[in-house]
């Protein structure tokens, strides 16, 4: 099958998006189907490491706000795109702009479209923005409801969608590298590097953003015997290093050494209210390490309360610290 995925992010960028577009594509080609990816360009002088599968890159500006995001802009690429690779289908990643513009070109084509509902656009444009959710809730239903299908990555986005009029909808939740993400990289000496007093390290991975709301590790950093990693970039570092006192931060890591860094933590704490999924979470049990997170959305699937993690209210310091 010549599939046509369409994603608004895809690396160099880090994120969820860009996470399950570049899974996708890697999967397809491994079973024998040739995939092709349109995606925003980044910015300028980026390096771009290697890459699935063809990858053709449309115009994009900066997100004003938030400019490591990438926003595509009208392209004739993309349409040409499905038409030289022949699709038999559109994958739709996360739809919204580039997406939105996919799906148009799919349907004058009389091709298939399934779209992926991996982000939570109306929390975003209310942090963002500073508008409502409505307007945002219109386009996300208006996008996806031009859709053969629309998957959900778990059962709080799907009842999501359900409530805001999305039809044709299927539960897709995501699998975890679990050759990379184990417990036996737990690494004695950077736990020793990390907290040389012995602390417990409680740790979170991901983009340093206002809508992640790492600063509830505040509580968390004023405990006796604690010390809080961060591991992640984003335009919240600065921010955060003022707000988490005695926090490390690492910033981006990948690879084995993510993997290294989650196994030798003590717990994984996730903060953000606004997550279809929580690809982080699975990465933290999957390499044994307990996790606390919000009770809200994606983790509400992963996190077995009191079992392999504790769910706690949403945007609720004490909580999360007493946790």
């Amino acid at each position: 099958m010549r599939v046509v995925i369409v994603t608004e992010s895809f690396p160099p960028d880090v994120n969820g998006v860009a996470h399950c577009a570049v899974q996708t594509a890697r999967h397809l080609a491994a079973r024998g189907h040739a995939p092709l990816v349109v995606a925003p360009a980044p910015a300028p002088g980026t390096p771009l490491g290697p890459e699935p599968c063809p990858v053709v890159r449309v115009p994009s500006l900066p997100l004003p706000g938030y400019p490591q995001v990438r926003v595509a802009l009208p392209s004739r690429r993309l349409a040409a795109a499905l038409t030289a690779h022949r699709a038999d289908l559109v994958h739709l990643a996360s739809p919204f702009v580039l997406g939105a513009r996919g799906m148009a070109a799919a349907a004058r084509l009389g091709i298939p479209a399934v779209a992926v509902y991996q982000t939570d656009l109306a929390g975003y444009a209310r942090t963002y923005l500073g508008a409502g959710e409505a307007p945002a809730w219109r386009r996300i239903r208006s996008v996806h409801s031009a859709a053969d299908l629309t998957l959900a990555p778990s059962t709080a986005a799907l009842a999501d969608l359900a409530a805001h009029g999305v039809p044709r909808l299927r539960l897709w939740p995501r699998g975890v590298d679990t050759a990379r993400f184990r417990p036996d990289r737990r690494d004695g000496a950077l736990r020793r590097e990390l907290a040389p007093n012995g602390e417990l390290i409680v740790g979170y991975v991901g983009r340093l953003a206002p809508e992640k709301r790492v600063d509830l590790l505040a509580g968390v950093c004023g405990l006796d015997g604690v010390r809080v990693v961060v591991v992640g970039d984003g335009p919240s570092r600065a921010h955060l290093t003022e707000a988490l006192p005695g926090a490390v931060f690492l910033g981006r890591r990948e690879g084995g050494e993510l993997a290294r860094i989650f196994a030798s933590l003590d717990v994984f704490a996730h903060t953000g209210p606004f997550e279809t999924f929580c690809q982080t979470v699975q990465e933290a049990m999957a390499s044994g390490v307990p996790v606390v997170a919000p009770a809200v959305g994606g983790p509400l699937d992963l996190v077995d309360h009191g079992r392999t993690g504790l769910l706690v209210p949403p945007d609720d310091t004490p909580a999360l610290r007493d946790a």
